[in-house]
């Protein structure tokens, strides 16, 4: 008779293998953050205060890198946007990129405030070219690494008259060609994006200009939208490019406070296991068989664990088809019906509640279970999974 080790319940390990191979990609280093290469992707965001309000500005980072964002980026519209960037610049916990249209001035400004990169919009900075081999040799001499960004909505006007509209082909093809500008200068610590608001443009752009440059990549699906429709659009174009490998740092671009963007690119990247694991709510989609109110226990839980790092399942289930077996297989679950609920805690009930406790149950032995976890180390990732 076979001996069958015992199966250590919770959350799953990242798949062994990616979706797919990383893209080769050329890594350059932003502020404390590597970039491209076999650099984890990173989740970047943008201020939405006027940068020139420093204390509103270094607020809101703080606010951005508590959510787990890595680098951010600050607009720099102005003169007093400008004299802003050194101050936000040092006390800043991340990399802070420099957002720069139309003046091409305020690009020297932002690499002699020791900004982490500068972004340069090639399409509405006047005379852009022509200053490249200033911009490059003053980067070169301070290390700051460049972002072609290519917008559809400022593409170049020579191209929208060759392509008739932002096309894939004219997203990509301005990108190389300001890069190609670099180059003749000697300068190649660059990123390119080339954005769009159409998720199937956007994906066909990124594709081919994987295949032609080793320029690491920023991901992005520019003016999304409102938060819903933001992340619907997002979430499938990352999701198609970095499941080929391509992408090494994205934006999720919502009408929605930064905070939001940040936890959206956090979940697509752990859902693709680029990423390890956080807190994961499995909750169901409620129906006739429910006998409690899902929707409403899932959100309390939700609210009362938020911010939780450790990498914990925890399974608020509605009825009792599907409902013991989630709750079982999480690292902490309820299974409720008939006003009441069954407490599972690594696979095994513990006690049975009513349904006005099971919230603050699930909260109470989810923090004695996070307390646990984190004492064995599982704060970094995710926690050891037998598998059969």
């Amino acid at each position: 008779m076979t001996t069958v080790e015992p199966v250590s319940l919770g959350l799953p390990v990242p798949p062994a293998r990616p979706l797919a191979v990383r893209r080769a990609s050329r890594r350059i280093q932003v502020g404390r953050v590597p970039v491209g290469g076999d650099a984890p992707v990173s989740v970047q965001s943008m201020t939405t205060t006027v940068t020139a309000d420093v204390g509103a500005t270094l607020q809101q980072i703080a606010e951005l890198t508590a959510a787990g964002c890595q680098i951010v980026r600050v607009a720099c519209p102005s003169q007093d946007d400008a004299d802003a960037l050194p101050v936000i610049a040092r006390k800043s916990q991340i990399p802070v990129i420099a957002d720069i249209h139309f003046q091409p001035k305020y690009v020297f400004a932002a690499i002699d405030a020791g900004c982490a990169a500068v972004r340069v919009n090639p399409g509405n900075i006047r005379q852009f070219d022509d200053k490249v081999k200033e911009i490059a040799k003053a980067a070169a001499a301070a290390g700051t690494p460049i972002r072609i960004g290519v917008n559809a909505g400022s593409l170049d006007k020579r191209l929208l008259q060759k392509y008739g509209k932002a096309t894939p082909e004219a997203l990509v093809e301005s990108a190389l060609w300001e890069a190609s500008l670099f180059e003749e200068h000697g300068f190649r610590d660059i990123k390119i994006s080339v954005k769009h608001n159409d998720p199937v443009v956007m994906v066909n752009a990124y594709r081919q200009l994987a295949a032609q440059c080793d320029y690491p990549l920023h991901l992005g699906v520019t003016e999304a939208g409102p938060a819903f429709q933001g992340t619907i659009k997002s979430a499938v174009a990352f999701g198609a490019l970095l499941a080929e490998g391509i992408g090494d740092t994205i934006r999720v671009s919502l009408s929605a406070p930064p905070v939001e963007e940040v936890k959206v690119g956090i979940q697509i990247l752990q859902c693709l296991g680029l990423r390890p694991r956080r807190l994961e709510i499995v909750s169901c989609p409620s129906c006739g068989r429910a006998q409690v109110d899902v929707y409403k226990l899932a959100e309390e839980v939700t609210a009362g664990l938020e911010g939780m790092e450790v990498p914990l399942r925890v399974a608020v289930m509605g009825c009792v088809v599907n409902g013991p077996g989630e709750a079982r297989e999480a690292d902490l679950g309820v299974a409720s019906g008939n006003g009441k609920g069954q407490i599972f805690v690594k696979g095994e009930v513990i006690k049975t509640v009513p349904e006005s406790k099971i919230v603050e149950t699930l909260i109470d032995e989810a923090m004695k279970l996070a307390e646990r976890m984190e004492k064995d180390g599982a704060r970094s990732g995710t926690p050891a999974v037998t598998v059969l």
